[in-house]
């Protein structure tokens, strides 16, 4: 768009306000390994234009970057994806998706920062790359919940299953969605509100 000849610049679009009923906002990180769906999350929850900072993949991720299960993506975030949604008329939660290819993981301490909570989606295909990924939130004190985002050549395990293989307390809840469903994203997040009020009512959360 060519703005020669205008006084004016172009600021965000009308459904980008926020809403003036606003009185509190929260930051949630979507964390996970490459190719677990984060982008794709962030993308059908968002009740804005996310911003995304995906580039082409190249040759030079060969032999670096695990793109088991996920061979035909040609994308990958390398900073962070952004996006916002409304809970209630008074509570927005800010989102932020992490990068997941292990050479932008320096990245996650500046997202992390502020985190009231996150999200940690997984793909049942690579459960092992998920170890990395909680033992990081688990350092910094935040607290999380598991999306199970279901692949169709996915394997499905009981919920118990999953916990005793990726060592998860009992109280840490485990959900199944699609992220590619805005209302299954959407269940995830009310999940993880739950779980921080919870915390809350326990004194677990400072």
């Amino acid at each position: 768009m060519d703005f020669k000849g205008s006084d004016t610049i172009p600021g965000p679009r009308t459904e980008d306000h926020l809403p003036q009923s606003t009185q509190a906002a929260a930051k949630i990180v979507i964390v996970g390994g490459f190719g677990v769906g984060k982008t794709t999350m962030v993308g059908s929850v968002s009740e804005i234009r996310p911003l995304t900072t995906e580039e082409t993949m190249t040759e030079a991720g060969i032999g670096v970057d695990d793109n088991y299960g996920s061979e035909s993506k040609t994308a990958t975030t390398v900073a962070m994806d952004f996006g916002r949604i409304r809970i209630t008329e008074q509570l927005v939660l800010y989102l932020f998706g992490t990068p997941g290819q292990e050479r932008f993981w320096f990245l996650w301490n500046g997202l992390f920062e502020g985190a009231l909570g996150a999200v940690v989606l997984l793909d049942t295909r690579r459960l092992e790359v998920s170890f990395d990924v909680m033992g990081r939130l688990e350092e910094r004190g935040v607290p999380f919940v598991v999306a199970v985002n279901t692949f169709p050549d996915g394997p499905h395990y009981p919920v118990e299953d999953l916990r005793a293989a990726l060592d998860l307390p009992p109280e840490v809840p485990i959900v199944e969605c699609d992220a590619r469903r805005r209302a299954s994203s959407r269940d995830v997040l009310m999940t993880l509100m739950r779980f921080l009020h919870s915390l809350a009512l326990s004194g677990s959360l400072t």
